[in-house]
This record gives C-alpha cells, sequence and structure tokens, in this order.
C-alpha cells in the first residue's frame, strides 16, 4: 500500500510529483543524512549535478558536514568533464556501463526519479521511501553495482587515451595458449590468490614448478611493496606434500589448508580469474581451462577464495598435527542411506547449543518431517533451548506445514516455538542436491540425494558424508550463515517489491491520465492554432496593402506595429502547429535531391547582405576538401527553416561583433553522413539550459517562444539525422551541429 506522506518519524513509500517537488525532496535527503549518501546515475545526470545549483549546493553542504558520498555513473565522452568536477564534490566516483534507471539511498531514505535516460530533464516524479526494508534493499543493490565498478580515473583515463579494456570470458583448450596465459596472470598481476583441489605431492606438481619460476619473481617484488604476494588454498596437505609445501612457505607464499572443497582448481588476481575442473594428476597441465577478465567473475571467484581462506587452517599448524601424527579430524563416507538416518537422527536428538539444517527441496524436507527429525529439532529448541535454523525454498506444498510447526495449531505438541524459525531461500541459490546438516559447530552431515521423487528417506538418499573436522565444519557453517542472511533479504526484497509494484500501478493510473490529459491538450492546441491561422492572414494582408498605399507617416508607423505583430503571431500559429506534427510523427517531408553546400552557400550570402546593416559580425562558410559529397535528399524548405533558425540564434547572442564559422564536411569512406556545424563567438548557452535545450518552452530571452531548437530537432531526426549543441572550449560562444545521411551517388544533370 501507498502510505500517507509523513514528516513526523512515520514511514512511507509514496509518490512525488512535478520537478519542484523532486527536486526539494533530493536536497532534504542530503540535508538529513548525517553518515553517507549514495547515488547512482545514468550518464545525463552528471552535467545536472554540476550545473543544477540546488543539487550541487546539497552535495556540497553534505561534504562539509561530514556525510561520506558515493557516485555511481556511466562516464562517457560528453560528460567527461561534469565527471572530473564531480571529483572534486564527492569522496568516490566509480564508472559502470550501460546505466539504466536512477536513484539516491542514504542510511534512512531512499528516492528514485522517474526520468527517460536520453533526456537531460529533472525528474517529474520520483519514487520516495523511508521504508527500512526498501532503503536496506536499495543499498544492497547499490554495494553489489559499486562492486561491480571501476575507477573514474581508470575510466577517464581510457576515454582520454582513446581506447577501452576489452572484457571476455571464454575456454581455453589449447596447451601452448594456456601454459602462455598462465604465465601472464602470474607476470600482471598485483596480488595472486590460488586455490588448489588436488591430492598428494602430484597434484601440487604443476603449481609447485610454476611458482619455483616466475612465483620466486613475484615474491622478489612483494619484499619490494610492489606486489600484495600469493596466497595459496590447498586440499592437498599430506605427508606427500609436506617438503615441497615448505619450500613454498620458505619463499613468502601464504598457504592455508581446507577440506571438502568443490573439486576446481582456480587463481584470482585483480585482473584475471583461471578455473578448470581438471585434476592434473602428475604435474600435467589443465585440458581446458576458464579465463574471464570481467569484473563480474573476478569479484565473484575472489569471495569465493575470500570465504574459504577465513575457514582454512593455517599450513604451519596443519603441517605440525601431520609430523606429529595429532588426529585433525575424522572424515566418513556412509554408503547406507539406513546408517545415515541414524546418525542424522541420533546428532538432533544430543544437540546441546545450536542445530543447522539446509534442504534443496520441498521433498528433502517432508521426509525428514516423516522420519522425525523435525519434531527432534522442536523438541530440542522447546526443552534445551536449542537454536534451530531450517533453511530451504519455499513451496506451496510445504507452507502450510512450516508455518502450523512456527505457529499456534501445531500439530505437534508445541505452540509458537520459541527458538525455532524457518526462513526461505530462492531454489536457484541453492543449487545442490544434498541436505547439510550442522550440530553444535563441531560436526556435520551431508547426505547426497539420489532420487528426490521417493517419498521415503531410505529410497531417496544415497552417499552421505559425516566429519568432526574443524575446517569443514566451519565451511558449512560460513556456507548456511551466509545463506540465512540472504534468505532475510530475499523476504525483504519480496515485501519491498510488492510495495514497488503497488507503486507502478498507481503510477500507470497515472501515466495514463497524463497521456488523456496530453492528448486533450494537443487536440486544444491544434484546434485553438488552426482557428487563429484563418483571421491572420486577411489581417496580415491587408495591413500590408495598406501600408503600400499609405503617405501618411504616424499612419504608417501604426500600420508597421500591427504588421510585425500579425507577422510574429502568425510564425507562432505555424510553429505550434509544426510542434503538434512532430509530437504526433505527422510532419510530412516533400524530399528532393540537391547540394547542400550550395543552398547553405545561398543562405550565408542573404544574411550577410541584413547583418552588414546591424552588426559587425564576419561569416566564414568551410567545406572539408577531402569531402567526397554533399548531396542530400531531403527537404530544401525545412532545412532552411533549420538553417535559418541557427543562423538568427548566432546574431542573436553576438552582442555587437564577432564571428559566425560554418563548416560543412561531405561524406566520405569512413562516413555516409553530412555534418554541418555552426559555431560563434557569442555569450554561449546558459548551462542551466544545456541538459534540455532542444525541448519545447526553453528559453531565457525577452524574445521568442523557445519552440525554434525543438522544431529543428524534429526536423533533424525526421531526416535520419541528428542535431547537438556544446559551449566552445575556449569560453567564447557556442557551436550547434547536426548531420544529415548523404547520397553516394551525384545528382543526374
Amino acid at each position: 500500500m501507498i502510505l500517507p506522506t509523513s514528516n513526523n518519524g512515520i514511514t512511507t513509500t509514496r509518490i512525488i510529483h512535478e520537478t519542484t517537488a523532486v527536486i526539494d525532496a533530493e536536497v532534504a535527503l542530503f540535508s538529513k543524512t548525517k553518515n553517507k549518501a549514495d547515488t547512482y546515475m545514468n550518464f545525463t545526470r552528471p552535467p545536472l549535478a554540476i550545473g543544477f545549483e540546488p543539487i550541487k549546493e546539497a552535495f556540497l553542504d553534505a561534504r562539509k558536514r561530514g556525510v561520506h558520498l558515493r557516485y555511481v555513473t556511466e562516464i562517457t565522452r560528453d560528460n567527461l568533464t561534469y565527471c572530473k568536477e564531480l571529483m572534486q564534490i564527492v569522496h568516490e566516483l566509480r564508472h559502470l556501463d550501460v546505466i539504466k534507471g536512477n536513484f539516491m539511498v542514504s542510511e534512512s531514505e531512499y528516492i528514485a526519479p522517474l526520468i527517460l535516460i536520453e533526456s537531460g530533464k529533472i525528474g517529474y516524479q520520483a519514487i520516495y521511501s523511508n521504508a527500512s526494508e526498501v532503503v536496506e534493499h536499495q543499498q544492497y543493490v547499490f554495494d553489489n553495482l559499486w562492486a561491480n565498478a571501476i575507477p573514474a580515473e581508470e575510466r577517464m583515463k581510457e576515454i582520454e587515451e582513446g581506447r577501452s579494456i576489452h572484457y571476455e570470458t571464454r575456454i581455453l583448450r589449447n596447451q601452448d595458449e594456456i601454459a602462455s596465459r598462465i604465465k601472464g596472470l602470474l607476470e600482471n598481476s598485483n596480488e595472486l590468490l590460488v586455490c588448489s583441489v588436488c591430492s598428494g605431492s602430484s597434484g601440487l606438481q604443476l603449481g609447485y614448478d610454476r611458482f619455483l619460476g616466475l612465483g620466486n619473481d613475484i615474491l622478489t617484488k612483494s619484499r619490494r611493496g610492489e606486489h600484495k604476494g600469493i596466497w595459496l588454498l590447498t586440499t592437498a596437505i599430506n605427508r606427500d606434500s609436506i617438503e615441497p609445501l615448505k619450500i613454498l612457505m620458505d619463499m613468502g607464499i601464504q598457504i592455508k589448508h581446507i577440506n571438502n572443497m568443490p573439486p576446481m582448481n582456480f587463481s584470482v588476481t585483480d585482473k584475471e580469474i583461471q578455473a578448470t575442473i581438471d585434476k592434473m594428476e602428475g604435474g600435467d597441465i589443465a585440458r581446458s581451462v576458464l579465463v574471464s577478465n570481467e569484473p563480474m567473475y573476478i569479484n565473484h571467484f575472489r569471495s569465493i577464495f575470500e570465504e574459504l581462506w577465513k575457514n582454512g587452517v593455517d599450513a604451519k599448524i596443519r603441517i605440525a598435527d601431520i609430523e606429529q601424527g595429532v588426529d585433525s579430524g575424522e572424515v566418513d563416507a556412509i554408503p547406507s542411506s539406513s546408517r545415515a538416518g541414524e546418525l542424522y537422527l541420533d546428532f538432533v536428538r544430543n544437540a546441546q547449543k545450536e542445530i543447522m539444517i539446509m534442504f534443496p527441496t520441498a521433498n528433502a524436507f517432508l521426509r525428514q518431517y516423516n522420519i522425525g527429525a523435525i519434531g527432534l529439532a522442536i523438541e530440542a529448541a522447546q526443552k534445551r533451548n536449542v537454536k534451530v535454523k531450517v533453511i530451504m525454498p519455499k513451496y506451496e506444498s510445504t507452507d502450510q506445514l512450516v508455518r502450523s510447526l512456527k505457529e499456534e495449531g501445531s500439530p505437534l505438541p508445541s505452540h509458537r516455538v520459541p527458538n525455532f524459525d524457518v526462513r526461505y531461500i530462492e531454489q536457484t541459490v541453492l543449487d545442490t542436491h544434498a541436505t547439510v546438516l550442522v550440530v553444535d559447530k563441531r560436526l556435520y552431515l551431508v547426505m547426497e540425494i539420489r532420487d528426490d521423487s521417493k517419498a521415503t528417506f531410505d529410497e531417496a538418499i544415497g552417499l552421505s558424508i559425516y566429519s568432526n573436522s574443524k575446517a569443514g565444519v566451519l565451511s558449512y557453517l560460513s556456507l548456511i550463515e551466509n545463506l540465512w542472511q540472504q534468505s532475510k533479504l530475499y523476504q525483504q526484497i519480496k515485501d519491498s517489491n510488492s510495495k514497488l509494484e503497488l507503486a507502478n500501478e498507481k503510477l500507470d493510473e497515472a501515466n495514463e491520465q497524463l497521456k488523456i490529459n496530453n492528448k486533450m491538450q494537443q487536440d486544444f492546441i491544434n484546434i485553438a492554432a488552426h482557428e487563429l491561422r484563418t483571421p491572420i492572414q486577411p489581417i496580415l494582408g491587408l495591413s500590408q496593402i495598406l501600408r503600400r498605399k499609405s503617405n501618411d507617416p504616424i499612419e504608417g508607423e501604426s500600420l508597421d506595429i500591427i504588421v510585425r505583430n500579425a507577422t510574429r503571431l502568425q510564425r507562432l500559429t505555424e510553429d505550434i502547429l509544426e510542434v503538434q506534427r512532430i509530437e504526433s510523427q505527422t510532419l510530412q517531408l516533400n524530399k528532393e535531391r540537391f547540394d547542400l553546400y550550395e543552398l547553405i552557400s545561398n543562405v550565408i550570402a542573404e544574411y550577410k547582405n541584413q547583418i552588414i546593416k546591424e552588426k559587425k559580425i564576419t561569416i566564414d562558410l568551410l567545406r572539408n576538401p577531402n569531402a567526397m559529397s554533399t548531396i542530400v535528399n531531403a527537404d530544401k524548405n525545412r532545412l532552411l527553416q533549420v538553417y535559418g533558425n541557427l543562423l538568427d540564434n548566432a546574431i542573436k547572442f553576438i552582442i555587437e561583433e564577432g564571428t559566425i564559422s560554418i563548416k560543412i564536411s561531405g561524406s566520405d569512406n569512413n562516413s555516409n553522413a553530412i555534418t554541418v556545424s555552426v559555431r560563434d563567438t557569442g555569450s554561449g548557452i546558459d548551462v542551466d539550459l544545456l541538459p534540455r535545450l532542444f525541448s519545447k518552452f526553453v528559453t531565457k530571452s525577452f524574445q521568442g517562444t523557445g519552440l525554434g531548437l525543438f522544431i529543428c530537432k524534429g526536423i533533424i531526426e525526421t531526416h535520419g539525422g541528428r542535431i547537438w549543441a556544446e559551449n566552445n572550449e575556449d569560453g567564447k560562444g557556442a557551436t550547434f551541429t547536426f548531420t544529415l545521411p548523404a547520397l553516394e551517388e551525384p545528382i543526374n544533370e
């Protein structure tokens, strides 16, 4: 539901209407935050963050108060200047490709302006919420996007040097290419994390050989502070591998031992990951290797390594235990499902502090319930205050049973069981075919599901693994704890999505009403413009006739005023009708083939005669001598309208004297487009207007309606071209540029 607006600490999720209200809400978010404010905006926003004073002041004020500011955007060549200035305001700026959507989130509020990616407008609507679930969810979303973004400095350097990183993920199968890639991984790294799943000294042989060569160079750099070093995580610390491992440790490599890791070897640096499922026994190189330099994969494998590293046992301790004959933990494979069932019930029955169970399917949960394991867990929670955590996917077939176990009306002798909790996680996250039990952080039992369609425990369960190994227990404990935390987020996301769906429904209704209102407005404007056109023409025509016949100076001056204002009214009427045609996509073009260069030359000749009488303005026409063609198939009158508008603007904003440079670049072997630019030395474009310059009614001038550039944009885009504007780098004036498709063949004489 959408709650009413609140300024008194009441939780609210609502839609903000009108641009002014959206701006006020964004400024308020920064003014109220005390610790941090994170911003995620598309490539059109940095110019507004710098050029729109209220937003810029909100950032600066928050920074002065010690608020930590992070900003993620897509840094492009067009917004590069603004991003550099933005770096001086926020604490951290990062780049992410193809950003869609915009939002801001602080420790207590969330705002998402509703704007099109292509527009440079400030949002006219926004979704606002101070609900903790929504704020936490969006903070989680931002943190994930932040983790996958790259530093702004790196992206800016790419743009300025004219290069970009090529991301790839692929499988290598050529042995020489694999060897070369491994060598490159070692030579180009700033940090090397290696996870090796193998057995015995033969399994370490390949890595051992590699480290002794290039690895020694890496460690030399590490001692000089030029490299972060090498971390090796392995399952292969046994009597056969002790000696080579000691050599590696003496070199300075950090090594830990861990049990029960997935059957995969992988290496991670700051630039690339390499992974293989080949065993590489006997020192043989892998037959196939997955390689990727995509940040998403690098961050994913790094997080896996860091989590495993936390649960690993220091190699020195592991080796000392082996040399002293100390038992480092019992591991037992249990092929009998009935024996596994007995152990399972016994472990749950004797739990003293904590029971953690992970079910991969609904049937797995029902089978455990039927053999009495769930009942024993509830009994442990009731009688011994054992904390029971159950995590599983949500299914309709088990949802009612789970609720009955947790609430009053349970089929068991319990009423709202304390210390017993069940959380749900998405099936895609629990991508496993085994039930996992961890008891008192001292033992685990993993039961493989052989056939999940079977109703009984004995028929469904295959091989089971029991262990009280500390490393193994900690691994599974960490896995379930992480899933437990994710399940909380999963529920919060579901709740947030429900609220957002409702908000979207309201937004759809509002948009539909806006469409109706917009159509009524357009119909009215269309009718009014046509009605105005009818009387204007005779007023203008008769006034001009009377003016030509009049010899009275006073009467002539009055008639001049009538003619001038009737002409302005006629132009306004035509502009309004033109806007209506553009917006309804009914603009008609009367195309013909002609040389655009000749057309512009003729226009400039007429303008030179005009402006010589008014201002000291020089007009220069330049043509790229290497261009092949300036021939177009276009509507000549409409292009005259566009070009006349651009020249009028250039003249208007040159106060007394200046220069207008027109450059025409025809099509060539590299481009099938004609580019025309009009550069002036006038006052330039107001930074507040620049992002929305080609929108309707955008003007700070007392002359004109602000429709001209909108019409120019519509005409050019209807021709299949583009138009844009920018202030000149030297700070003097502005440049307007448009492109049109060129014709390859010449005009037939």
